[in-house]
């Protein structure tokens, strides 16, 4: 499938601010099963600087230098990319097997299941995460089945409530309220299967939304969608788990990056320097084009 998505993100300021730097991650990464076709960055107004870099994780950054005093600044990130059918997922190596070839592991690039297996700034270890989700992490199963347990109780337990919670929210807010939204439910996933000795890595990106049948899509209703991916042996690999849809990631799932925590992959972030108060408005489009040639 074939998907144009636009992205654009509206930062006003109180008063007028001159000196700011802003971290934009917002380009996919290069991933499997997918292929972006062209990729465009535009800022309103222009900055005095504009470095496109990577980093320890799967992750693309464009670092701007603000270059003029300003009270609107707009960031539109637009790309078309194509997303290949996901094969089935063998994800049946043994809990055990995985807690073992991971600290055996000596990979340590981007990708290494170790540098995800660890306590991270925003996803510290909870130790009523990990008895609460003890039932499905342990014992004879494999790690995918253990997975999808945990991600379907996370769907059946947990109310989806956006507004409740906000990116200051921890994983332990998010699990004794019961509630919040992606970026809470993979926070309290990430937390249980690193509590258990499981590689997994948060997951940025788009999800495409189909409107009910004869209803128009509203264009611009679409957010930025978070997920989880969990390490499932040297040679199934990375596997995507959605918790906040009880499903394998898809065909209709558009990866921008991956880290150990929301914070590696926020979308937008950076620092100014002033008295203004900033505000942020969002609009997200995600366009299904049509099936992706072979």
């Amino acid at each position: 499938m074939i998907y144009q998505v636009t992205h654009r993100s509206q930062v006003d300021y109180a008063g007028p601010v001159a000196q700011a730097r802003y971290n934009i991650r917002l380009e996919p990464a290069a991933w499997q099963g997918q292929r972006v076709l062209d990729y465009r960055l535009a800022i309103t107004p222009g900055p005095a600087a504009l470095r496109r870099g990577g980093g320890p994780w799967p992750v693309v950054t464009h670092r701007m230098l603000l270059g003029a005093a300003v009270t609107e600044m707009v960031i539109t990130s637009s790309f078309t990319v194509a997303v290949d059918p996901v094969a089935p997922q063998q994800g049946d190596v043994s809990l055990d097997t995985i807690r073992a070839e991971v600290l055996a592991s000596r990979q340590l690039d981007a990708w290494a299941p170790a540098q995800y297996l660890y306590a991270s700034p925003l996803v510290p270890i909870e130790a009523a995460i990990a008895a609460w989700a003890a039932p499905f992490l342990t014992g004879p199963g494999d790690v995918l089945a253990g997975a999808r347990a945990l991600a379907h109780a996370i769907y059946q337990r947990f109310k989806y409530a956006p507004g409740t919670t906000d990116s200051r929210t921890t994983p332990a807010e998010a699990f004794a309220a019961r509630e919040g939204v992606c970026q809470d439910f993979a926070g309290v996933m990430i937390s249980a299967l690193r509590a258990h000795g499981l590689p997994s890595a948060y997951v940025s990106g788009y999800l495409c939304t189909r409107p009910p049948p004869g209803r128009p899509r509203l264009v611009g209703a679409d957010a930025m969608h978070a997920w989880v991916n969990v390490w499932c042996g040297a040679e199934a690999g990375w596997v995507g788990v959605d918790p906040t849809n009880d499903c394998l990631a898809g065909i209709s799932h558009i990866a921008v990056a991956m880290g150990r925590d929301y914070g590696d992959v926020a979308p937008v972030d950076g620092v100014f320097f002033g008295a203004a108060r900033q505000g942020m408005r969002l609009a997200v489009d995600v366009v299904p084009l049509g099936e992706a040639p072979r």
